[in-house]
């Protein structure tokens, strides 16, 4: 093994391991936390749980890929579904994240009336249309051969067995023109533009909210610099949220539609799978950049790595929040 194929297995198994610790690690704390059981946690826990079967159903193949310098052995209809999985979780995440910029807009701009609006059933059919929505997105192109230039699907033509680089068979995501702008368009670029609407109208609002604490209380000095502190807090959370979002998907997605425009797929090379990758490790950011900001996340995290909960009282909060989560749905 060299040098750089060693760093390589670091890097790739370090992702993984991160990802599936960190998201699970995420519905932990929302599970055996009560203070967590929010209307508004169930998103954390949605985006937790596609960012955690990416990590188990999709990374582990992906690094095998890319330590075996492409080469998939299981044949093509395997290949169409893996790569089906892929595009699924990945869209569900984005899709999610959007879903949290759009509630948390909706709570700072009408904190009186949001749990009017956002009740537990609508954001359980949100949640659930997120889910059929990346579905239908992810398997119907590819197994119905929308996104290759022939409209064929993809891959029939490649047995079990045969690992297909000989042949010019790589395992990766066809497109043509028309469908990669569709997709590009629909699954990124909308969702990026909402999240930057979004997150600049909370930013607004928090910081008209400070100007009137300011207006307020104006012989107060602590609170003045509390409320200057909070506004500074707001900034630094919402740039590290959307723009590790922006940093880790937009560099995919450019060269997606680059490749589509092109109408050719050319086989992987470094800068698909540095592109690739990137986009990857949004899942494994996204338990820290969202949950962690929040104090009760922060202390949820400590006591279960410190594992400080007996285990009668994990057993009667995971029958609490069972029974709430059937009274919900019922």
């Amino acid at each position: 093994m060299t040098y750089a194929t060693g760093l390589r297995w670091l890097f790739l198994l370090s992702v993984i391991i991160l990802t599936i610790g960190g998201n699970v690690l995420v519905c932990l704390a929302v599970g055996l936390r009560r203070r967590l059981w929010r209307t508004a946690n169930c998103f954390v826990v949605s985006l937790a749980v596609a960012d955690l079967l990416l990590g188990v159903l999709v990374l582990p193949l992906s690094a095998t890929l890319e330590l075996r310098s492409r080469k998939w052995p299981f044949g093509g209809t395997l290949c169409n579904i893996y790569i089906s999985m892929d595009v699924m979780l990945c869209t569900c995440s984005i899709l999610t994240l959007l879903a949290i910029s759009v509630n948390r807009y909706l709570a700072i701009s009408s904190p009186l009336s949001h749990s009017q609006r956002v009740t537990p059933r609508r954001v359980t059919f949100t949640i659930i249309s997120i889910w059929v929505l990346s579905l239908t997105f992810a398997f119907m192109p590819i197994h119905l051969g929308w996104n290759t230039a022939d409209y064929r699907v993809q891959n029939l033509d490649w047995e079990f067995g045969d690992e297909g680089t000989d042949k010019g068979l790589y395992c990766q995501f066809e497109w043509n023109n028309n469908y990669v702008l569709i997709y590009a368009f629909g699954s990124f670029y909308l969702p990026l533009l909402v999240m930057c609407v979004m997150y600049f109208c909370i930013f607004r609002v928090a910081r008209e909210q400070v100007r009137r604490i300011r207006a307020t209380t104006p012989s107060f000095a602590r609170s003045a610099t509390a409320a200057i502190a909070r506004e500074h807090k707001a900034t630094v959370t919402l740039a590290a949220v959307l723009g590790a979002f922006i940093i880790c998907w937009f560099p995919y997605f450019t060269y997606f539609t680059w490749m589509g425009v092109k109408e050719k797929t050319n086989p992987p090379n470094t800068l698909h799978s540095i592109v690739l990758w990137l986009g990857y490790l949004n899942s494994t950011l996204n338990p820290i950049l969202y949950p962690a900001f929040n104090r009760d996340f922060r202390q949820a995290y400590g006591e279960l790595l410190r594992c400080r909960r007996p285990s009668s009282r994990i057993l009667g909060q995971c029958k609490l929040l069972l029974n709430s989560v059937l009274n919900t749905l019922v």
